[in-house]
């Protein structure tokens, strides 16, 4: 290798060892500014050019060869102008120190190349260049440049160069600038990483530390200075809970990491209160766990720990909320039960189970309602839910529960249960059953009653025959049906002959007793379920025939009126010696001129006073379309014969 060559290897040696001590300065120094960073990287590079101009190849008299454009280029694609410029101008001042026949030549040189390199800079759209082949087109420039920048030389010194030193200072420079674009490459994604993961743990929600196998805090979090009330992260560095914590509380700090360091197992979710002078009461969850190194080796631990006191704080109340319902539902006195989307028991109380005491052993949490309801109808329980029930009806059955509904059924041992179930937005059932057995029992006693009282609101007390109330308004009620539908409705009106002598002659009681056996010869006209039969007011009685024509009306009142003659209650005041009773019949047909009830009423009243103006114990009618036209039963009789 001749002198030249060893000369400029020797400068690369230097340049590189200058470079890569600025490189792990920098990391170290990682709490620089941008701005700081720059200066320092400038002012390296202008050093490197120093030395590279101190230990240069000397080809003529004031005129040298070194490094120094590499290191400008370098300086401006891979730092910017900044670094660039204080670069250039270090090595522009120390190059007139030197002075020389080559001093303007390398003045130009240095200014040719920083500004090649700038723009070179701005091409890369004014980032540094990192990636190789960004880094190889830089060191292929460099060494375009060393050779270029020859052509500034006179002529024959021009060639004497490039014959002598050409090869070595263009390979040179191509070397120099790629072993600093590749250096600097490797430490910037060095650093890079560094600085998310320190990013990442030091800005980090909660509260996020490292530690060495002293205790000793390595890297923390802002939380964790904030909360030792430091300002920054790095006042942290070197302490050990000691520095932080009372003693008692240190101790068993360091005594939990010493476990997890000498075990190797990590500490998960350890719970703790503390309460801390001059702070809130809090909840706190700590995890650690031991750091190895690539080899293996034990080099510390890392903590993480989480503030859960509103966690805590809602579990607390939820716990309390669900101990309070517990209890409500326990002791509440209607059966409760909670089944889910899928058709089992989520919660049930023993209440729930108590109302069926045959199935509800199957009543239990995590049973299906299909297999509850084979239970009931296997044991016959419900009296809607026979045994023979098949599986097609099961299901359909428990298909209800997914709706809501209000429904009421009755057990096999008489009680009666009111069953509500409500449907959630999220699917589940509410199913909340009351025995309603006392409520039905009183309902059912009311509503017999209240028959009870209707019955002898439309009762008459004497004869137990329905009274003028009750023939109102089933008269009202018939005539309107009669009135759409054509059928015939008929109307009896009845008075029990000389009544008012026979009070006289045998006093009230033979009376009360003589109007009771004339009810009894009435109601047996009354056989179908239309039929009404009323005491119409003191001795008068009336009879209502729906779907009744006027022959038919007529025979019933015939037979009555014989019946009545055939009882042989003596009346000495009467003209037949025994107790007899007169009919008025009226009969309302389709096309009949009678638009309403009372006029019926009032055609049978009066055929009544006309049979009793003929001398009583007869039955008399008025026809349709006739004014007054009295007539007997017998002549009637001959007629329909």
């Amino acid at each position: 290798m001749t002198d030249a060559w060893k000369v400029l290897v020797g400068n690369l040696a230097a340049v590189a060892f200058i470079v890569s001590l600025w490189a792990h300065l920098s990391y170290r120094l990682h709490r620089l500014t941008r701005i700081q960073r720059a200066v320092g990287l400038g002012v390296t590079f202008g050093l490197a050019a120093l030395a590279s101009m101190t230990l240069a190849v000397r080809f003529d008299v004031g005129v040298i060869f070194d490094l120094r454009l590499a290191i400008i280029e370098s300086a401006a694609v891979f730092g910017g102008p900044g670094p660039a410029f204080i670069a250039a101008l270090i090595a522009a001042a120390f190059r007139v120190y030197l002075g020389g026949a080559g001093a303007l030549p390398g003045l130009i040189a240095i200014g040719i190349v920083f500004t090649c390199g700038v723009l070179l800079w701005f091409i890369a759209r004014s980032k540094p260049m990192s990636d190789s082949p960004s880094i190889l087109s830089a060191a292929v420039l460099a060494g375009a440049l060393s050779i270029s920048v020859l052509a500034i030389l006179p002529q024959y010194d021009f060639e004497r160069a490039v014959k002598q030193m050409g090869v070595p200072i263009v390979l040179l420079n191509f070397a120099a600038t790629a072993a600093i674009g590749f250096f600097l490459s490797h430490f910037r994604k060095f650093t890079l990483e560094r600085d998310i993961l320190h990013a990442a743990l030091t800005q980090a929600p909660d509260y996020h530390y490292v530690k060495d196998l002293h205790h000793r805090f390595v890297v923390v979090n802002q939380n964790v200075a904030h909360h030792n009330g430091r300002a920054s992260p790095f006042e942290m560095v070197g302490l050990t809970d000691r520095d932080l914590a009372p003693s008692e509380r240190a101790d068993q700090l360091m005594a939990d990491e010493a476990n997890v360091l000498r075990t190797g197992r990590p500490l998960d979710h350890f719970e703790e209160y503390l309460i801390e002078e001059g702070k809130p009461p809090r909840w706190y969850s700590t995890s650690k766990v031991p750091l190895r190194n690539r080899d293996g080796e034990l080099v510390g631990l890392a903590g993480a720990t989480v503030d859960i006191t509103e966690k805590k704080l809602l579990e607390q109340e939820l716990s309390a909320s669900r101990n309070m319902m517990a209890t409500a539902m326990a002791e509440m006195s209607d059966g409760f039960a909670m089944f889910g989307p899928n058709g089992r028991i989520v919660f049930c109380n023993e209440r729930y189970k108590a109302l069926f005491p045959k199935s509800g052993y199957a009543r239990k949490p995590g049973a299906h309602i299909l297999d509850i309801l084979k239970v009931t109808a296997r044991s016959g329980e419900r009296n809607d839910l026979p045994s023979d029930v098949d599986d097609h009806q099961i299901k359909t059955t428990a298909e209800k529960l997914f709706t809501d509904k209000d429904e009421i059924f009755q057990l096999a041992d008489g009680r009666w249960l009111s069953l509500r179930t409500r449907v959630t937005d999220e699917n589940y059932v509410l199913a909340l059953v009351s025995d309603i057995t006392s409520v039905k029992e009183s309902e059912l006693s009311f509503k017999s009653f209240a028959e009870q009282m209707k019955g002898l609101a439309e009762t008459d007390a004497l004869t137990g025959l329905a009274n003028r109330r009750s023939f109102d308004e089933s008269l009202l009620r018939e005539f309107e049906t009669a009135a759409i539908s054509g059928r015939p409705l008929s109307t009896i009106l009845i008075d029990v002959d000389r009544f008012k002598a026979f009070n006289d002659q045998y006093g009230h009681m033979a009376g009360d007793a003589c109007l009771k056996s004339v009810s009894a010869a009435l109601a047996s006209v009354a056989r179908r379920s239309g039929d009404l039969v009323c005491r119409f007011g003191g001795e008068e009685f009336a009879i209502l025939l729906p779907d009744t024509d006027l022959k038919t009306a007529l025979i019933l009142a015939e037979k009555v009126r014989t019946s009545i003659a055939r009882l042989g209650i003596p009346h000495e005041e009467s003209e037949h010696a025994v107790v007899t009773a007169s009919f008025g019949v009226a009969v309302f047909t389709k096309g009949s001129t009678v638009s309403h009830p009372t006029e019926l009423v009032a055609r049978a009243d009066l055929a009544l006073y006309q049979a009793k103006d003929q001398g009583r114990d007869r039955v008399t009618f008025i026809k349709e379309g006739e004014n007054i036209l009295m007539r007997q039963f017998s002549a009637f009789n001959d007629h329909a014969q």
